[in-house]
């Protein structure tokens, strides 16, 4: 892939230079003499001009540049380029001469030897000209370089981040399922038919995760089925204590895609800490698809924080979120993490906005 990108940047090249050079050399073609048709005196000394323009332009553009500016040997450069300027200069100079020797439009010679006592002011001038032309060539190759590398970086740091998105996800998924087993092996003591009903959702999600979870985006409605299929496992082992609420709103035949298991572990925190043994609490979880590609999701539940000898797991699951947000939707996505306190409870409110165009 890469080589052929580098390829397609050359063909490019090549094919800008030649449309350039074909119009700069058709342009003699239209001069005129006060529409008495083509000077061919003028056609001919202009294109000596530009075959000039294009050695001193490539000799720099295919060797010099490479071969002194790009190792930081400026000097050598520069010294190199006077002495180009100088001959060629004074080449244009004789073929010019050559030119009006042959008096292709029949003119005065008076004209010719007017010229001929200038030969300094003519090469001086054309030297500047020539200069101009080793400057644009520095700048064309500059450019070229720079947009090389550019796309190079950009396909690094494309890789880069695909890499840093596996490896996240290889994080996520282990961590994810770790929390659910224990989930599960705290219902077999107790319940063992709702035990195997977890484990028959759980094997809905690992399928999710496994088959449908490849891709760095997958469609919302598919990452809303897996949310559901996730609360509903929790669902099983939740006292009546508990009041838990969903609201889904993503429509069926929606396009949308997102990021997947970016809601799960802000879900898994809900219950982590949203749920006491003995009080009343709640859970309250909203994903909804807004207009213009954005997807809101607001979680809300009661806040029973862990004390240090409670906490389970590494707390991996929301750093991973934030990494995966930077990743996928840098500066476009808004995310905040409060905790509303009263004098009857406290409540934790997790609200993430996603501008997925």
């Amino acid at each position: 892939m890469k080589s052929n990108k580098k390829a397609n940047f050359y063909l490019d090249n090549v094919f800008i230079h030649l449309t350039v050079w074909l119009i700069i050399f058709g342009l003699p073609l239209f001069l005129t003499d006060r529409g008495q048709g083509i000077s061919w005196s003028n056609f001919w000394r202009s294109t000596s001009v530009m075959v000039s323009f294009i050695i001193v332009f490539y000799i720099n553009y295919l060797y010099l540049i490479d071969r002194f500016l790009y190792k930081q040997k400026t000097k050598e450069f520069i010294f190199i380029n006077l002495l180009l300027v100088i001959v060629v200069a004074s080449c244009m100079y004789f073929a010019h001469d050559f030119i009006m020797s042959l008096n292709l439009d029949g003119r005065p010679m008076h004209r010719r030897r007017r010229y001929m006592s200038m030969p300094y002011v003519f090469i001086g001038r054309n030297a500047f000209s020539l200069a101009l032309i080793v400057g644009l060539s520095v700048a064309i190759k500059m450019s070229a370089r720079w947009a090389m590398v550019e796309a190079e970086r950009k396909e690094l740091e494309k890789a880069k981040t695909e890499a840093e998105l596996k490896n996240l996800k290889s994080q996520i998924n282990p961590h994810f399922l770790l929390n659910t087993l224990n989930n599960i092996y705290a219902l077999i003591e107790f319940n063992p038919p709702k035990a195997q009903m977890a484990v028959e959702e759980l094997s809905k999600l690992l399928r999710h995760i496994l088959y449908d979870n490849n891709e760095n985006f997958v469609p919302l409605v598919s990452e809303m089925k897996f949310i559901n299929n996730y609360i509903e496992l929790m669902r099983i082992r939740l006292s009546k204590n508990v009041t838990l609420t969903t609201v889904t709103d993503v429509p069926l035949g929606s396009s949308l895609l997102i990021a997947p298991l970016i809601y799960i572990s802000l879900i898994e925190n809900a219950f982590k800490h949203g749920i006491s043994g003995n009080k009343k609490s709640f859970i309250d979880i909203q994903l909804h698809e807004r207009p213009n590609g954005v997807v809101e999701f607001i979680c809300k539940n009661s806040y029973f924080p862990k004390s240090e000898a409670d906490k389970s797991g590494s707390g991996i699951g929301l750093s991973q979120v934030k990494k995966r947000l930077e990743l996928l939707y840098p500066n476009r996505y808004k995310w905040s993490q409060a905790v509303e306190k009263s004098e009857d409870e406290s409540v934790f409110i997790s609200h993430l906005i996603i501008h997925t165009k």
